[in-house]
C-alpha cells in the first residue's frame, strides 16, 4: 500500500527548496466589448518548492485569474511566468497543454468525475494522455487513491461515494502524473466543515512531504491551514505573509463533533 512519503517522494521532483513559480510584473487584461479589464496590475510573486501557499481575495480582485496564469490555462498580457525555471509566458497552447499534463495538478470546488467511470478509472484517465504503459497507470491510479485514503473504494461510482470521498478522489487523479505543484481552487466550496477539514488534512500530509500546494480560496477559515497567506485586492498583491499557528488538521478533526455527537 501506499504511503504519503512513497508517492510524495515521487510526487516532487527533489525536495531543494528553491524557486518552482516565479511570476515578474505580470499584468493581464480583458477586453470585453469596448470595455477594457486590467485584472491584474504588475504582480510579481515568488513561490519555493514544498511551500504550502493561500490565495485569497474577494471576487474581482484577481486571485482566480492569478490561479489560471499559474496553471497554465491563461497567458499574462505582460510580463514574465517561470515554472520551474521554464519560462511558460509565451508558449504555444500545445506546449502549455504539455506542462500542464506533466507538472501541474488540478483540484476544483466541483469534483469533475466521470458519472459511469469507476474511482479507478477516474484517476487513472490523466495518464492516457501521458508518455505511460496502461499497467503503469493503473499502478500509479491505485497508489494514489491509497495515497488519499480510498484504497477500499477504487471500484466504486461517483454516485456511490460521499462528498468528501468524491474530493478525494479529484485529488488522487490530480497527483497521478505525479506533479511538481498542485493547484486548488476552492477545494472545499461544497463540503461540510467538518469534511473540508479532513481534505486540507490530505492537503497538509501532502505539503509535509514535499509536494507544493497552492490554495485559492475567499474563506479565512479555510486559508490558516496554509503556511503563507497573499492577499489580492484590485489586481495587486496587497499583502505577502507567513501564517504562525497554524492548525493542524488532523488535531482539529479530533476535536471536531461527529454526526452522532
Amino acid at each position: 500500500m501506499a504511503t504519503i512519503s512513497q508517492l510524495a517522494i515521487k510526487t516532487s521532483s527533489g525536495t531543494d527548496r528553491h524557486v518552482i513559480i516565479q511570476v515578474d510584473d505580470v499584468h493581464k487584461y480583458y477586453d470585453l466589448g469596448e470595455t477594457r479589464v486590467h485584472a491584474l496590475r504588475g504582480v510579481s510573486v515568488q513561490i519555493e518548492r514544498g511551500e504550502f501557499v493561500a490565495i485569497m481575495g474577494a471576487s474581482g480582485s484577481g486571485k482566480s485569474t492569478f490561479m489560471n496564469i499559474l496553471g497554465c490555462l491563461d497567458k499574462p498580457t505582460s510580463g514574465r511566468y517561470l515554472l520551474e525555471g521554464i519560462e511558460v509566458s509565451q508558449l504555444s497552447k500545445k506546449a502549455l497543454a504539455a506542462i500542464r499534463n506533466r507538472k501541474i495538478g488540478f483540484v476544483f470546488q466541483g469534483f469533475n468525475l466521470l458519472s459511469r467511470t469507476t474511482a479507478l478509472e477516474n484517476v487513472e484517465l490523466p495518464t492516457l494522455y501521458a508518455q505511460v504503459t496502461k499497467q503503469e497507470g493503473q499502478k500509479r491510479a491505485r497508489e494514489a487513491l491509497e495515497l488519499v485514503g480510498l484504497g477500499d473504494r477504487m471500484m466504486h461510482y461517483p454516485a456511490q461515494l460521499s462528498g468528501g470521498q468524491q474530493q478525494r478522489v479529484a485529488i488522487a487523479r490530480a497527483l497521478v502524473n505525479r506533479p511538481s505543484i498542485l493547484l486548488a481552487d476552492e477545494p472545499t466550496g461544497n463540503l461540510d466543515s467538518r469534511t473540508s477539514v479532513e481534505i486540507l488534512e490530505v492537503f497538509q500530509k501532502l505539503n509535509d512531504d514535499g509536494l507544493t500546494v497552492v490554495l485559492v480560496t475567499h474563506e479565512t477559515d479555510i486559508a490558516q491551514f496554509a503556511k503563507r497567506s497573499i492577499q489580492f485586492r484590485d489586481g495587486k498583491i496587497r499583502r505577502d505573509e507567513p501564517i504562525h499557528n497554524r492548525p493542524v488538521a488532523s488535531e482539529v478533526i479530533k476535536n471536531m463533533p461527529t454526526l452522532e455527537d
